[in-house]
């Protein structure tokens, strides 16, 4: 049995993630930043097959706890940087940790030679911090790739800026280490919907798609998404596990990132299908998921599927 080390196990992607590596008989470590706050971890104990699962407090600034978290792991995945949509401080909050931890992550998984795989779990903002809104350059119906040039908007909110950075920085190892001893795949999930696994109430994601049934604008970038009915590419959370761990468990993947994404739909279709209605508008393709068909084989679930799983609650 392989050894995968899941960095945010337990946040709303990384939990999905966690279940599917478990189903596929590894042997899972996930770290969490405090052991003394279960209420953040505690739902994976009941997960089929949990008795492969070791959870574990890890500090991914403190190099010494790292390697240690990562000593025997065959595959890492970074799944880290919660999603905020607001900071009072962003470079204490989300800049400096998501940055530097990816930092001290590539030094310490360089110097740990049981690993030989690493997924780090991007996100779309990496490669448009502007997301949802459009980058403004680009014509209306452009379609993105993962060949498109990363846009950094000043303007964009903490975590998308943050995601970029630490794509840099990533993008910048592959570059400086062409043959690190490991192969280093990015996936860029679009809005990962779809219903969690704990009744953790602290998941932005969870909470964005709350926001967006009831119609409920705590904060101006929410009021924008409804000002400007805005477009938002959008795939299932249990797709986003898939493809992580398709790319975590094919060779060859080396400097790869995958934009993972299904169908784009205006905020007010949106707001239906949470509701269990149907949406007066098509679906149309914005962010292009051709790439991870071809060379991970993924087939993506139509955007109704995760969004229809919320129409209850």
């Amino acid at each position: 049995m392989q050894t995968v080390g899941i960095l945010g196990g337990a946040g709303f992607i990384g939990s999905y993630v966690t279940q599917k590596f478990l189903n596929e008989g590894y042997i899972v470590k996930v770290s969490t930043t405090d052991l003394a706050k279960p209420e953040k971890y505690q739902h994976l104990h009941q997960l089929s097959l949990a008795e492969n699962l070791t959870i574990r407090e890890v500090d991914v600034t403190n190099e010494a706890a790292l390697g240690e978290f990562l000593r025997d792991c065959n595959i890492v995945v970074h799944s880290g940087t919660p999603f905020q949509l607001a900071a009072e401080n962003p470079q204490k909050e989300v800049f400096e940790p998501t940055v530097r931890g990816t930092e001290n992550f590539l030094k310490v998984v360089s110097q740990t030679p049981s690993v030989q795989k690493v997924v780090f779990v991007a996100s779309v903002g990496a490669l448009n911090t502007a997301y949802p809104m459009p980058v403004p350059y680009y014509p209306v119906d452009h379609l993105y790739t993962e060949a498109d040039e990363p846009y950094l908007d000043p303007e964009a909110i903490p975590y998308a800026r943050a995601k970029y950075y630490a794509d840099q920085a990533v993008r910048t190892f592959v570059a400086t280490y062409p043959q690190p001893g490991f192969e280093i795949v990015s996936v860029s999930p679009t809005g990962v919907m779809g219903k969690p696994l704990s009744a953790r109430e602290d998941s932005t994601s969870v909470g964005l798609q709350y926001l967006i049934k009831h119609k409920i604008a705590p904060n101006p970038f929410v009021q924008m998404m409804f000002d400007h009915d805005v477009e938002m590419a959008i795939v299932s959370v249990s797709d986003v596990a898939e493809g992580i761990f398709r790319a975590a468990t094919t060779a060859g993947l080396h400097g790869r990132n995958y934009l993972i994404n299904s169908e784009s739909y205006k905020i007010s279709d949106m707001t239906l299908m949470l509701n269990g209605r149907s949406p007066i508008n098509a679906a149309r393709n914005v962010y292009s998921y051709a790439l991870a068909a071809q060379e991970l084989g993924m087939q993506f679930q139509p955007a109704y599927v995760p969004l229809s799983e919320w129409a209850d609650v």
